[in-house]
C-alpha cells in the first residue's frame, strides 16, 4: 500500500493536471501560469518540481487518475542503488571545463542509461557527492586591492545583420575581488593590444585603478610581450 502524504489544502488534482498542462505542454512560464490558474507562483513552481523529480511531462501517462498522480507526485524521490551510479569522479573532472554543465553531461549518462537517474535526481546526487570533497581554501579581499581579469569561456558568435557572415569574439572580464563588482566587454581577438585596452576600459569603468591586476593564466600575453620586446 502507497503512503499518500498530504497534499497541498485547496489545490485540487484537476488544477495540478491544469498546471502541469500549461507549463509543460503551452511552455507558460511559472508566472504566466500563477496568473491563468489564480495560485502563488511558488505553488506552480512546488508542483512543476514534484513533476520534474517524478519524470512527468505533459501529456501524463495514458489511463493514469487523480489518485496515481498525487502518490507519483508526493512520494519521495527514489535514490535506490539499483539504478546505474553516475561516475562521480568524471563528472567532477567535466565540470572544470568550460562550456560543460551538467545539463550535458546528463544527456550523455541518459543516452548510455536510459533506465538511470531523472535529471532532478542526477543533480542531487552530484550536489551531495560534491559535498564531500576535500575542503575548499575561503580567500578574503581588501577593498581596491586586486582586480582579476582573464578571456572569460568560448567565443561568442557575431552576425553581420547585411552580409550574414559570422565572426567571433572574445569576451573580457574582470572582477573586484572585494565586492565581486565586474566589467565585460567583448572584442575582436585576444591579441596582446585588446588586452590592453581592455584592462583600459575597465579602469575607466571602474572610475580607478586596484592596487594589484590578477590575470588568469596569461601565458600568451607573457610570451607575445617578451617576443616584441
Amino acid at each position: 500500500m502507497v503512503e499518500v502524504p498530504r497534499k497541498r489544502k485547496g489545490l485540487s488534482m484537476r488544477k495540478v493536471r491544469e498546471v502541469l498542462r500549461l507549463h509543460f505542454g503551452a511552455g507558460l512560464s511559472a508566472r504566466k501560469v500563477a496568473r491563468s490558474c489564480k495560485i502563488a507562483r511558488s505553488t506552480v513552481g512546488e508542483y512543476i518540481q514534484r513533476a520534474q523529480n517524478a519524470g512527468l511531462s505533459w501529456p501524463l501517462p495514458e489511463g493514469m487518475d487523480d489518485a496515481q498522480l498525487e502518490a507519483a507526485l508526493f512520494k519521495r524521490p527514489n535514490y535506490s542503488t539499483k539504478r546505474p551510479q553516475p561516475e562521480m569522479h568524471y563528472l567532477h573532472t567535466e565540470m572544470r571545463r568550460k562550456g560543460v554543465t551538467l545539463l550535458l553531461l546528463w544527456n550523455e549518462y541518459k543516452q548510455a542509461h536510459p533506465d538511470g537517474y531523472e535529471y532532478s535526481q542526477f543533480c542531487e546526487h552530484y550536489r551531495r557527492s560534491k559535498q564531500k570533497l576535500g575542503l575548499v581554501l575561503r580567500q578574503e579581499h581588501r577593498a581596491g586591492e586586486k582586480m582579476f581579469t582573464d578571456w572569460a569561456g568560448q567565443t561568442v558568435p557575431i552576425v553581420n545583420r547585411y552580409t550574414g557572415e559570422i565572426t567571433f569574439a572574445s569576451i573580457f572580464v574582470a572582477v573586484l575581488g572585494a565586492s565581486n563588482y565586474t566589467y565585460a566587454e567583448a572584442f575582436p581577438s585576444q591579441t596582446l593590444t585588446h588586452w590592453i585596452m581592455a584592462h583600459i576600459h575597465a579602469f575607466e569603468f571602474f572610475n580607478g585603478c586596484p592596487e594589484i591586476v590578477v590575470p588568469d593564466n596569461p601565458k600568451t600575453r607573457v610570451r607575445q610581450s617578451i617576443g616584441k620586446q
